[in-house]
């Protein structure tokens, strides 16, 4: 029998894996498939891998509030949430960081959760986002391993910054992530100080069964407040938890927060014509083409009695869509479906969504779920757990699905080839939208960060930048003391020349 290869990587059974990039998908921007084992199984094992605390988002604070329709989007979506001008839904919101452990510090540099839940009259609805409007990656087989580079060294459990740059510098996607994440948007000063975002593509649908792809910005306005390498430094040391004090202290003293949620809506012509991949998390809408909407405000009036049951144990996924939403073919958004529902049933049970901060408020759960750990409610009672049946069991109900869509394509593990420029839109950030200060800040804060790593590191990812702009990329080489003729000739090369020129001993 001919021995399998030494350095093959294998399923936890030993079967071979072709392609840990890619997910399998139905045609090139089709969605994603459920027989793609090795995406399921990577996927599952990491939600197992540390308990009870969450894998992300570990740190997090919440408050209730509701929020208000204030323009007529029945054109674009039958959600009777946004039904009318005026309607009001309450909601909870959960505010978080997200790389770091529970006992983190508010004021790290990371990314911040920002998860909110509607307790509509359909059923619970979440919007999961970040305070971001892009991700560092845009394939959820990549999540696992991107986490993983973002945590503790295996073997002396310290951060590790060679960990960090080396994943990000063989991801040329993250580009776009990683120059706000050190920029002064990297470090906001408070919760309410900050934009969310719902960072996918979302599909509406209407009454007539015709759909529309949008973006959610949540824009706060309490105005945009962030800190600099020095603040956060200090208030990690003095106030590790700032951010959770300033949420609930100003919700208790009647200083309700609150953000204008704008729409960016394309229909499927515009869509199709559209100069970028409406499906990739690590690009942007630019607002000069797609100009946002105000459709609503969302208050936070409320803080809640108790931390544990309330804000620990809630619980967020972005398949709780209602009638009248529903996804898109976005890779990221499409694993984040599987990821969250089966990462809650690790870490609080099969019956979570009994829990009272998770259970819908104004739409009864009427189905054959039954059993399990922690059924606190009459379980059923006597009625079927099985459909179909003659007992008088609820039934589907085929008015509340979305419109038919149209899937196509060969089964494989695709990457992506639309147009697909990973770094224009970064280097516009750069460029077009900081200005003198913002760029010295994002400069130092790189440079503080990235001085750490190994050269070789330093000179594959600096080339990133280089390629996303020359003078970003020329002012990191030269505060790093790199040879910039170096790093051009590294920008000039493929991915793979690349690496293979930046290997150990190279440099």
């Amino acid at each position: 029998m001919e021995k399998s290869k030494k350095n093959t990587l294998t399923t936890a059974f030993g079967i071979p894996v072709s392609n840990d990039l890619h997910s399998m998908t139905a045609g090139e921007r089709g969605p994603i498939l459920l027989q793609d084992i090795h995406l399921l199984e990577k996927l599952s094992h990491f939600d197992r891998e540390r308990i009870p605390e969450r894998v992300v988002h570990a740190k997090g604070a919440g408050a209730y509030g509701y929020f208000e329709v204030i323009e007529d989007v029945t054109p674009y979506t039958k959600a009777h949430f946004l039904s009318e001008i005026g309607k009001k839904t309450e909601v909870f919101v959960r505010f978080s960081t997200v790389g770091g452990e529970k006992g983190s510090a508010d004021a790290v540099r990371d990314p911040r959760g920002y998860a909110v839940k509607f307790y509509t009259e359909e059923g619970n609805y979440d919007l999961v986002g970040n305070n971001t409007p892009v991700f560092f990656i845009r394939d959820p087989i990549k999540f696992p391993d991107f986490i993983h580079s973002q945590k503790r060294n295996p073997r002396t459990n310290l951060p590790d910054t060679d960990m960090f740059w080396d994943f990000l510098s063989l991801t040329p996607e993250s580009i776009h992530q990683v120059t706000i994440l050190f920029s002064d948007r990297g470090t906001p000063a408070t919760y309410r100080h900050m934009n969310g975002y719902g960072s996918h593509t979302f599909k509406w649908y209407n009454k007539k069964g015709e759909y529309f792809w949008v973006k959610y910005h949540l824009k706060t306005d309490q105005g945009i407040k962030n800190l600099t390498a020095q603040e956060s430094e200090k208030l990690c040391g003095s106030d590790p938890d700032h951010a959770t004090r300033d949420l609930f202290e100003a919700i208790e003293k009647g200083e309700y927060p609150s953000w204008a949620l704008e729409m960016q809506i394309l229909s499927p012509e515009q869509a199709r014509d559209f100069p970028w991949d409406i499906f990739d998390i690590t690009k942007i809408w630019p607002h000069k083409e797609v100009p946002p909407i105000k459709v609503g405000k969302l208050v936070l009036n409320r803080n809640p009695v108790n931390y544990f049951a309330e804000v620990e144990q809630s619980a967020f996924c972005p398949g709780n869509v209602v009638p009248g939403i529903a996804l898109s073919p976005d890779r990221m958004l499409q694993g984040r479906v599987f990821s969250y529902h089966d990462t809650h049933i690790h870490r609080l049970g099969p019956n979570y969504h009994l829990i009272p901060v998770n259970a819908p408020k104004y739409a009864k759960e009427n189905s054959y779920q039954r059993d399990g750990f922690m059924r606190t409610d009459y379980n059923g009672e006597s009625g079927p757990n099985y459909w179909p049946n003659t007992f008088g069991g609820p039934a589907p109900d085929p008015d509340s699905g979305e419109p038919l869509f149209d899937v196509s394509g060969q089964a494989g593990h695709h990457s992506f080839k639309y147009p697909n420029d990973d770094f224009a839109q970064a280097g516009n950030l750069y460029r077009m939208v900081m200005n003198d200060t913002e760029r010295e800040h994002l400069i130092q804060n790189i440079m503080s960060h990235l001085g750490k790593a190994q050269k070789r590191l330093q000179m594959r990812q600096m080339a990133l930048f280089y390629k996303a702009d020359e003078d970003y990329g020329k002012r990191l080489a030269e505060g790093l003391h790199l040879d910039i003729r170096e790093v051009e000739k590294l920008a000039s090369m493929s991915d793979e020349e690349r690496l293979k020129a930046t290997q150990e001993g190279n440099y």
